[in-house]
């Protein structure tokens, strides 16, 4: 269990990586991007979502509406993380992999098609809540067995391959943030709220039969097709592995909150700071680019070091940075001060998210690595990133103070520390 030695091996220049690796990385980014992907667009256009399909007289109620929306999906990551996770330890990653990029592409089908409210009343609402849900199910998979399936193709290089992950979830953030600041650039507000919103969802839909494609001309992870099987991998996690669930669940927390303020901080821009959408979506794009290109150098440098100092130097910066960074933005906002935010959070959420896959993959064990790690990133999300943009807007109308943000952040961050560091001296790993 213990990670030593495969960072150990992960300095051999002579190990050969197999083509099939490289699939593998393809296959399970390609999935992980299409989740992505649907959650960050429907975060970054929840503004223009809430008038369509949550209309209320009041904006910040069909905000708020629109948000609960957003995270009631997550109540469906748990469930799916048990399910999928429990069916990739039994059956196989390449399987489970099959049947979730295949429900994600229902649910991303569904929103990118739906008639709005004024269309077909309540039915619209009732409808998006259904696409969420399904795509929430499917999403509660995919993590965990598509990082199982990569770490498992290269054990000796697990920060690395894992960090893929990471990278194709800052293209998807970079991506969500381009058809956010080019839409609001480039289109009127009546075409943008007429069909321009729903031209990201149809550009997702490109992306599964793709993936699903790839995945089914995949040959099973190495490591797993050897190891020996439990036909029980969610009683034995609960059994005899609640200490790692709860680390493992606690190191998924900084990752998550990270992730989801760069998401909400279009919003934040523009009802919070009254900037315009387009110098916002661009900010956040910087935050995708640095994720996206430097994800894979972490990876590579968690192999060599371990992973833990990265989470907890990064967990330490945003208990300590962040409420000063707010104060610096909501005191001068502009693009510029904007943009330099984007770029620290970018860099503090790469070190620590880029390092967490492979960590939770030290954690536990093949037999029950898809359920553990399905399960500790699922409950982590669904607590604090499917809520993420529901609490921090309560917050902020509830205390009448924009920098409320920033406790939700070190909240986290804290949580984080301690899961990170009890990885290393409770666990003993790197």
């Amino acid at each position: 269990m213990n990670n030593k030695s495969s960072a150990a091996t992960g300095n051999d220049a002579s190990v050969k990586l197999h083509p099939q690796t490289w699939r593998a990385v393809i296959s399970s980014s390609i999935g992980n991007a299409l989740e992505w992907f649907d959650v960050l667009i429907y975060g970054a256009f929840a503004v223009i979502i809430a008038k369509l399909f949550f209309p209320t007289d009041n904006e910040t109620v069909s905000l708020l509406v629109t948000f609960a929306t957003f995270g009631v999906s997550f109540f469906m990551r748990p469930l799916g993380a048990v399910i999928l996770g429990a069916y990739s330890d039994r059956v196989g990653r390449k399987a489970a992999l099959s049947l979730s990029i295949v429900l994600m592409t229902i649910g991303t089908a569904m929103i990118a098609f739906m008639p709005t409210y004024s269309s077909i009343g309540l039915w619209a609402p009732a409808g998006i809540v259904l696409a969420r849900l399904i795509q929430g199910f499917s999403a509660g998979g995919e993590f965990g067995s598509s990082t199982a399936f990569l770490v498992e193709h290269a054990p000796h290089r697990r920060g690395f391959f894992s960090s893929w992950q990471v990278a194709s979830q800052g293209l998807s953030l970079l991506m969500a943030a381009a058809f956010g600041a080019g839409l609001n650039g480039w289109l009127t507000p009546e075409q943008l709220y007429s069909w321009g919103w729903r031209l990201p969802f149809l550009f997702g839909l490109l992306i599964g039969p793709a993936g699903f494609y790839i995945r089914r001309h995949l040959e099973e992870s190495p490591e797993f097709a050897v190891a020996e099987r439990t036909e029980t991998p969610l009683r034995d996690t609960f059994t005899t592995q609640k200490m790692r669930l709860l680390i493992g669940t606690g190191s998924v927390i900084m990752a998550t909150v990270s992730v989801y303020l760069s998401l909400y901080m279009p919003t934040y821009a523009i009802k919070q700071l009254g900037m315009p959408a387009w110098s916002s979506y661009a900010a956040t794009l910087v935050s995708g680019l640095i994720m996206m290109l430097a994800s894979p150098l972490v990876g590579e440098l968690s192999d060599k070091h371990g992973r833990t100092p990265f989470m907890i130097a990064s967990s330490l910066a945003f208990v300590v940075l962040t409420y000063p960074m707010f104060v610096f933005l909501t005191g001068s906002p502009s693009f510029i001060n904007l943009l330099l935010l984007q770029i620290v959070i970018g860099i503090l959420m790469t070190m620590y998210f880029a390092s967490m896959p492979a960590l939770l993959s030290d954690i536990f064990p093949v037999q029950t690595r898809g359920t553990g790690m399905s399960l500790s990133y699922n409950i982590a999300v669904m607590l604090f990133g499917g809520f993420a943009g529901l609490i921090i807007t309560w917050l902020i109308q509830t205390t009448g103070n924009k920098l409320s943000v920033s406790y939700f952040v070190i909240f986290g961050a804290a949580l984080s520390l301690i899961a990170s560091a009890s990885a290393r001296y409770v666990l003993k790993l790197r």
